[in-house]
C-alpha cells in the first residue's frame, strides 16, 4: 500500500495569471515566491510553495503528496502500474518547476491529476504573507468526484488515506492525524473542489468574513464549524469558479485513538455541513 505523507501543492490553470496572482495575494493573503515563465508561485508556510497558477485550462488541477523516500516513490510506481494506473515519471524539467526531487503522476477514477512526489523543497526564506489573514499553512483540498464510493475505496486501498467520517455518501480521509486531508463530494466535475487554509483563530476567520465582504468576494458559505472535525469555517468564491476556505481549530485523531476510533455516518442535510445554521451556496454541499 502506498502510504502518503502529506499534502504538498495544488497546481491551477487559468486563462488570466495576473488576476488570479492579484487574488492569491490580495484576497486570500498568500505570499508571491516567485514568477517562472507564465506561472506564479505562492507560499502559505515555509514550504516552497503550496499552490501555483499557471497560464492554461482553468479545468486543469493536480494535487500534490509527498512521499517519504524514492524507495517509496519506485515502490508506488510499481503499485500504481500492477493496478492497471498509467503512470508518467516527472522529466528533469518538470521536476524542477514543481521544487522537487522526483515526482510520478497518475490519475485517480474520477479522472483528477495527483503528483507523488519526493524531496519538496522548503524554503530558507521566511514565510512573509502579503498581508495578516492569519494563515498558518496550506491544510487539505476537497475533490470532486462522480462516485465517491469507489473513489473512497481507491484512496483508502491503494493511497493508504483513512476515513474519519462520511456525510451522505462523501468522505473525509486522513492521511495523518489531522480529521481529513481529503474530502470526496459527489460531483460530476472532475479535478479539486476547494483549497482550504488554516488560520490562527476564529478571530481571523470573522476579520476575513466583514473584508471580503468590503471587497466585494462572494462568499459561499459561513461562517459556520463543521460538526465533523469541528472546525470553524468560511469559504469564499476564487477565480475561474474555485472555492477557498479558511479554518481553524479541526479536530485530530491520535495514534492512541486511532486503534478504536469508529467514522461515523452524517446524513446529507445542510446541518451536517454546519452546526451553527448557516447554508452553503455550494454545489458539491447542496442537499
Amino acid at each position: 500500500m502506498i502510504n502518503l505523507w502529506d499534502i504538498r501543492y495544488v497546481r491551477l490553470g487559468t486563462p488570466d495569471v495576473e488576476a488570479a496572482t492579484r487574488y492569491a495575494c490580495d484576497v486570500v493573503g498568500l505570499e508571491l515566491g516567485r514568477r517562472e515563465g507564465k506561472a506564479a508561485y505562492f507560499r502559505s508556510d515555509a514550504r516552497d510553495h503550496t499552490l501555483v497558477y499557471f497560464e492554461g485550462d482553468p479545468k486543469d488541477h493536480t494535487v500534490g503528496f509527498e512521499l517519504r523516500s524514492m524507495e517509496e516513490l519506485q515502490a508506488a510506481a510499481s503499485a500504481l502500474d500492477a493496478a492497471h494506473i498509467e503512470v508518467r515519471t516527472g522529466t528533469a524539467d518538470e521536476c524542477a518547476r514543481r521544487a522537487v526531487g522526483a515526482y510520478v503522476n497518475f490519475r485517480d477514477p474520477n479522472g483528477s491529476s495527483i503528483d507523488l512526489v519526493v524531496q519538496p523543497h522548503h524554503s530558507g526564506a521566511r514565510h512573509w504573507p502579503s498581508h495578516d489573514t492569519g494563515i498558518t499553512g496550506f491544510s487539505h483540498i476537497g475533490l470532486c468526484s462522480a462516485d465517491p464510493a469507489r473513489d473512497e475505496t481507491f484512496w483508502t486501498q491503494t493511497l493508504g488515506a483513512k476515513v474519519s467520517d462520511r456525510i451522505g455518501a462523501a468522505p473525509l480521509l486522513r492521511i495523518d492525524e489531522v480529521h481529513h486531508k481529503i474530502a470526496l463530494f459527489p460531483s460530476r466535475r472532475v479535478g479539486v473542489q476547494h483549497i482550504n487554509h488554516q488560520v490562527d483563530s476564529i478571530d481571523d476567520i470573522m476579520r476575513a468574513w466583514y473584508r471580503l465582504q468590503k471587497a466585494g468576494v462572494r462568499i459561499v458559505f459561513g461562517p459556520g464549524r463543521h460538526p465533523t472535525s469541528g472546525a470553524m469555517f468560511l469559504y469564499f468564491e476564487g477565480p475561474d469558479g474555485m472555492v477557498y476556505e479558511y479554518s481553524n481549530g479541526v479536530r485530530l485523531i491520535t495514534p492512541e485513538q486511532e486503534p478504536g476510533y469508529q467514522p461515523r455516518q452524517f446524513p446529507a442535510t445542510d446541518s451536517s455541513f454546519c452546526m451553527w445554521g448557516s447554508k452553503p451556496d455550494i454545489a458539491e454541499f447542496k442537499v
